[in-house]
């Protein structure tokens, strides 16, 4: 009788080939609401210390490193599924206020607020005489 179930080898499998680390532990939803870009970002298992919120030129780099805790020797593990590493995550948000932004982590839940930069009218109409 094995403890793992048949199906696990082929699962395993694809979901490594379909997707990246940086994928499955920081999902995310953004949405625009009151003039702010707001991001909010699931990523279980750190805490803060480990995560870095850095703005600079319109992109908005998320970073959460974990370091693997010391193997003990005497364990002989079955099944490891939790991830130690760097993960990181990218995103082009435009001319934005990088001065202004907000972060916030709770619960493995990161909630970032980005303003954007109010747009100053340019256009001007010329008459024509």
């Amino acid at each position: 009788m094995s403890l793992l179930p048949r199906k696990y080898y082929l699962d395993d499998l694809f979901d490594q080939f379909l997707t990246t680390p940086e994928e499955t532990n920081m999902k995310c939803d953004i949405y625009e609401k009151d003039g702010k870009y707001h991001i909010e970002m699931d990523i279980p298992g750190f805490n803060k210390k480990d995560i870095s919120v850095e703005c600079d030129k319109g992109y908005l780099k998320i970073t959460a490193e974990k370091k693997e805790e010391d193997e003990d020797k005497e364990k002989n593990y079955i099944r490891r599924e939790r991830m130690y590493g760097k993960y990181q995550r990218e995103f082009y948000l435009g001319d934005v206020e990088a001065e202004n932004v907000k972060a916030e982590f709770k619960d493995g839940m990161l909630k970032i607020t980005v303003p954007k930069k109010q747009e100053i009218e340019t256009k001007k109409t010329i008459e024509i005489e």
